[in-house]
Order: C-alpha cells, then structure tokens, then sequence
C-alpha cells in the first residue's frame, strides 16, 4: 500500500529527472541537477502539484537523492588518484579541509546561518551539487536552503569554469598544471570537464582525476556531519556513518579492485545522474520560488568569498602536478 501510495510523485520525479537528462544532452553546459531543480521549482510556482504526488517526491528528495550520491562512489579508481602523488593529494585534503573550515568562518564574519554555511562550505570545496545532497541526506536541512546554495553552486561554478583556464593562460600555466588548477578549485564534475576541454590536449584527463580526489573526500566528511549532528542534537540522531555514505565507499572499493564492464559503469552513471536530476526536481517541487528570490546579499557574499578562497587553495596544485 505506501508503495502504491508513493508510485503517482515517484513517476512524477522520474518524469522531471528524465526532462532534465534530455536538456542537459541537448545543451551539455547545462547541468542536469540545475535542470532539475529549476523544473521543480516551475512547476511548484504554478500550485499545481496535487496532495496524491506529496509523498512520492518526498521519498524522491531523500532516498533516491541518497542513491544518487552512492552511485558516485563508482566513478573514482583509487589507483588514479593515488598516482597524482602525495604532494596533490595534500592540496587535495588542504582545499577540502581548508575550504571547508574556512567558508565556516567567513560565513559567521557575514552573518550567515550555520546550517546554510555548511550547505555551501561543502558544496564549494568537495563537489557542487553532490555534496549538497548528502549534507542533507544526514541532516534535517530546508529544503528551500539546499535549492539555494545548489542554484549558487552553478552559477559560481559556471564563472570559476570559464575564469580558471583564462587566468591559467595569464599566468602562462602548462596544460597539465591547469588541468590540475581547474580539478582543484572548480565545484561541479561537470564544469571540470569543461574547462579541462577549454584547456585542450591533457588537460582534461588530469583535471577530472585531480577533481575525483576532491570527490573522495565527501565519505570521511560526511561522516563527520553525521557524527556531530548526533552530539548536537536529541530529536534527530542519524547513524554514525549513513548507509549511503558506506555504500558510497563499498562501490570506490569496487570500482579500484573489481574489473567491471563497461556498458555496466556507463549504465550506473546514467542511473546516478538521473537519480539526483530526479531528487532535485523532487526538491524544487517542494520548495516556495518566492522563498528563493529572497535570497540575502550575505548569502550571495560567501559564495563568492567561498570560490574566491577554494580557487586560490586550489593553485598549489598546478605547479606541483606541471
């Protein structure tokens, strides 16, 4: 019976998410989790959801969010990564770390909440969209928070994607070490590609590895969101590690030491984009777009302060990998 009760949002969201992959194959720049979120959000602002679709998309934003995430952890070879050297790798975890750390402080400097400050520290230092998401799978965040910082993600992104390789060539960096540059410092997958291909010859290879190394670091982070959530909190107690945090994991191991088919990885990045496209839709759906145009200049200040400083953290890594 939930499963029937469930079935009308679950097909509503599997229908936004698909929209969402198909304008993102037609316009690649595009991301599907912008996409997404941004049909959600339209098709609230028209009071048409009906009451029957509410506990489907709820299970969309959290669950299938959460699977999404997981199916991430396929992606990344641990002998790539390994291979960048320990000297990237301590830029690495120091961009990561640093990043984090540092977005923390600078949004009490601008009066930012805290909730919403570790929505962004996260987003901006480990991997956009992603990160986002599995920040509010182990914590009880508004939903209107994470399409906020989501929709910020893309568009300082989107600039850090077309700045990094421009300011690269000012500075008359190599192509590997600006591939390392824009692996380290820009916040989507997606966008990494991009600037990796602006970029051209190997730059693209060594952006993306240098980026998944970020990307590894959402498991040990994560954990330590769910560990403090537990301390700080009685109503709300998630499990010291969630389990898409270890499945996440489970599938790095799987993916380094276990030889897959192609058509297998291929088909679970295809289901892995398409399960957060359809979360974030989910998400939108739920969300008042009155709410969002509301959004505060400090906000908007530690996004941009937040790409200024992961972009500068970032930097090191171009002169230790070229």
């Amino acid at each position: 019976m939930l499963t029937t009760r469930r079935a009308p949002g679950l097909a509503l969201a599997v229908m936004g998410g698909s929209t969402a992959l198909l304008v993102h194959g037609l316009v690649p720049v595009l991301s599907p989790t912008l996409v997404g979120i941004a049909l959600g959000l339209a098709f609230a602002s028209t009071n048409r959801i009906p009451s029957l679709a509410r506990p489907g998309l709820q299970v969309a934003s959290r669950q299938v969010l959460r699977l999404g995430v997981a199916l991430l952890g396929l992606q990344l070879v641990l002998g790539d990564i390994v291979g960048l050297g320990w000297p990237v790798l301590l830029v690495i975890f120091g961009v990561v770390a640093v990043g984090i750390l540092g977005t923390l402080g600078l949004g009490r400097v601008f009066g930012v909440d805290a909730e919403t400050s570790l929505l962004v520290a996260c987003g901006f230092s480990i991997c956009g969209a992603a990160a986002v998401a599995g920040v509010e799978g182990v914590r009880r965040t508004k939903d209107e928070d994470v399409a906020t910082v989501i929709s910020l993600v893309v568009v300082c992104g989107s600039v850090a994607m077309l700045a990094v390789p421009a300011l690269a060539s000012a500075l008359g960096l190599g192509t590997l070490a600006a591939g390392a540059w824009s692996g380290a410092s820009i916040q989507e997958v997606g966008q990494v590609v991009v600037a990796g291909g602006l970029i051209g010859g190997a730059a693209l290879q060594v952006a993306v590895v240098v980026k998944l190394g970020r990307v590894l670091m959402l498991a040990p982070v994560l954990a330590v969101v769910s560990y403090r959530s537990r301390r700080t909190t009685s109503a709300h107690r998630p499990p010291l590690v969630p389990g898409f945090v270890l499945a996440f994991v489970g599938l790095v191991l799987m993916r380094s030491f276990v030889p897959l088919p192609g058509t297998s990885l291929a088909l679970a990045s295809f289901v892995q984009a398409g399960a957060l496209a359809a979360a974030m839709f989910a998400l939108g759906c739920g969300v008042n777009p009155s709410v969002l145009g509301r959004t505060g200049r400090p906000v908007l200040l530690l996004a941009g302060a937040a790409t200024l400083l992961v972009t500068g953290l970032g930097l090191p890594a171009a002169y230790l990998a070229g």
